[in-house]
């Protein structure tokens, strides 16, 4: 076809402009980001090393590499594309309660339960065992959050199931295995088991105690049955649950199968999948128990101090998964803005956005390097570390409170880096955006984690002994870091709640900076130590003062460094 100017003796196909130039060129756009190598942190790799898990770098790499891939990052895609489904009944009218996932689904679940970020460590004799699997999920982190759920949950679930013996005897290889087994079936029959939990109610929330599921017993020693509305549980496609419920002797554990060992569906009833504001490739449900069966784990009225074990454990994920999507928004950030010209020369090489990339490379090493702290305190507290158990308890709560907080803002200016390509869905940074707030809300929200550390501080001095130990080892390493410690030992005399964030953010700040003095180039040390201690800050990222040595951040930070 063709359009014909005033001047009828010049032509020019349909769709070529005034100047001959076809109206679509795609210039001064980034590549898409795919294939990229998610292991490529300099920061994650040398924590890795120095919390023992230095043996598992080979295949963080092997992992990083597939994270990264087309395939990987579009399976991600897909997951939360085309969400679950729930199917009630099935076509003859029996209750069947099952949920479909998408076959991306079930790739990012296979490759997650065979790298071993599932229950596989507690199968592992090897110390960094446990540091091993948060580097993988760092790692793995930047294809999908959602499926870390179930797998989250999974490796917590063994140490509560612990408490009882003979049901650990039995479950435990398979939820320690690296097979990805979906689909209901008789538990003992599979070769590998993922585990939920069963915890809050719609009138109770996080205030677990005022639970009303009932646990009737029966006649079989250690046997109940429960009635009662559990008002959210994620991943319902998991073959065993532990479930808070009233028993006659207060508030229980409890561990509830999908399947008999007779093979009869257990009553699980999925009377809804939740409609969330972002994690949309988990499916989060309300089942309801009817006379399901249920065995009791560790004693009556000890629910709460039984399934503790495994809050820490999914507590320490939450850290893990921020960190992760962190990182993530920062490598599509860096790209874009390396490949991006504005005003004459490339984004990252503008003062201004070196200045936000920069600073947000600071949040993140700062919330990798207290991930794998956190991470090895666990490992070393599994293994008879009393010392590293204060730390952990203390700590892990301080992580989740501010790291988790971090990350809706963090993920905002990211996405902001990439203007307005970054509100659009197809780049991706949406479902990072929406993903966010989750992390600071899943196993306990803001309040309930700073509320946690003044608990662990008034009935454990232990805890804060070992929080003051670990920051002496930088003591006279710089004056901002001791100056800040200094002031957290008076604000603990206060311990109110009415204080309590206040106190729980100069905790998370003060261990935060004193791992970077200890681990960090001193550029990056002294810039965090500058503005997340000294005040020499805006209220925004990208508000790091002259001299704050933005080219030694960025050419450790970035992948494919500057």
């Amino acid at each position: 076809m063709t359009i014909t100017r005033a001047d009828e003796s010049q032509q020019t196909p349909y769709g070529l402009g005034a100047l001959g130039g076809v109206t679509h060129d795609v210039t001064n756009q980034p590549p898409h980001p795919a294939p990229y190598d998610a292991s490529d942190d300099v920061a994650l790799l040398e924590g890795v090393r120095r919390e023992g898990a230095g043996w598992a770098e080979e295949d963080l790499r092997r992992l990083g590499r597939l994270a990264g891939s087309e395939e990987a990052q579009e399976w991600a895609e897909q997951a939360n594309r085309h969400e679950p489904e729930l199917r009630t009944h099935d076509r003859y009218g029996h209750r069947v309660d099952e949920v479909d996932f998408h076959p991306s689904w079930h790739h990012l679940m296979r490759t997650a339960v065979a790298e071993g970020l599932a229950g596989a460590p507690w199968a592992d004799d090897r110390p960094g065992a446990h540091v091993a699997r948060t580097a993988g999920g760092l790692v793995w982190g930047h294809t999908d959050a959602g499926h870390g759920c179930p797998t989250s949950m999974t490796y917590a679930a063994v140490p509560a199931l612990r408490k009882q013996p003979e049901l650990a005897k039995i479950y435990e290889p398979l939820l320690t295995s690296r097979a990805y087994d979906p689909g209901l079936r008789v538990p003992a029959e599979k070769r590998g088991l993922l585990a939920g939990m069963g915890m809050t109610e719609k009138q109770g929330g996080s205030d677990v105690r005022t639970n009303t599921t009932a646990a009737t017993p029966t006649a079989e020693p250690g046997v109940y049955t429960l009635r009662g509305h559990k008002w959210f549980t994620s991943a319902p496609m998991c073959d065993v649950f532990l479930v808070l419920a009233q028993a006659p002797g207060g508030l229980s554990c409890f561990l509830v199968p999908r399947v008999l060992p007779d093979g009869t569906r257990n009553t699980f009833r999925i009377q809804r999948l939740k409609e969330k504001l972002g994690n949309r490739s988990n499916a989060s449900s309300e089942p309801e128990f009817d006379g399901t069966v249920a065995w009791l784990v560790g004693p009556e009225g000890q629910g709460v101090k039984t399934i503790i074990e495994m809050v820490n454990c999914t507590r320490l994920d939450c850290v893990m998964m921020s960190a992760a999507l962190m990182r993530k928004t920062l490598v599509e950030a860096g790209h874009h803005a390396r490949h991006r010209s504005a005003f004459g020369a490339r984004l990252a090489d503008q003062p201004l956005m070196r200045n936000v990339l920069a600073d947000l490379a600071l949040e993140s090493e700062a919330a990798t390097t207290l991930t794998l702290r956190l991470a090895g305190a666990a490992d070393r507290a599994v293994r008879g570390d009393s010392g590293e158990a204060a730390f952990r308890r203390i700590a892990t709560a301080v992580g989740k409170y501010w790291v988790t907080k971090r990350g809706p803002a963090f993920t905002a200016e990211a996405l902001e880096c990439l203007g307005g390509n970054g509100y659009v869905e197809d780049s991706g940074m949406p479902r990072h955006y929406r993903e966010a707030p989750l992390l600071s809300i899943w196993e306990g929200s803001g309040n309930v984690n700073a509320l946690d550390v003044l608990r662990a501080l008034g009935r454990d001095p232990a805890t804060a002994q070992a929080l003051f130990d670990e920051l002496s080892l930088t003591r006279g390493a710089d004056a901002r870091l001791d100056a800040a410690v200094a002031g957290l030992e008076d604000q603990l005399a206060e311990g109110s709640q009415v204080t309590a964030r206040r106190l729980v953010e100069r905790m998370a700040l003060t261990l935060q900076a004193s791992l970077l003095v200890r681990h960090a180039p001193a550029a990056v040390a002294d810039a965090f130590c500058a503005t997340r201690l000294g005040g020499d800050w805006g209220h925004a990222f990208g508000t790091l003062p002259a001299g704050a040595g933005l080219d030694a951040i960025l050419e450790r930070s970035l992948p494919g460094r500057e």
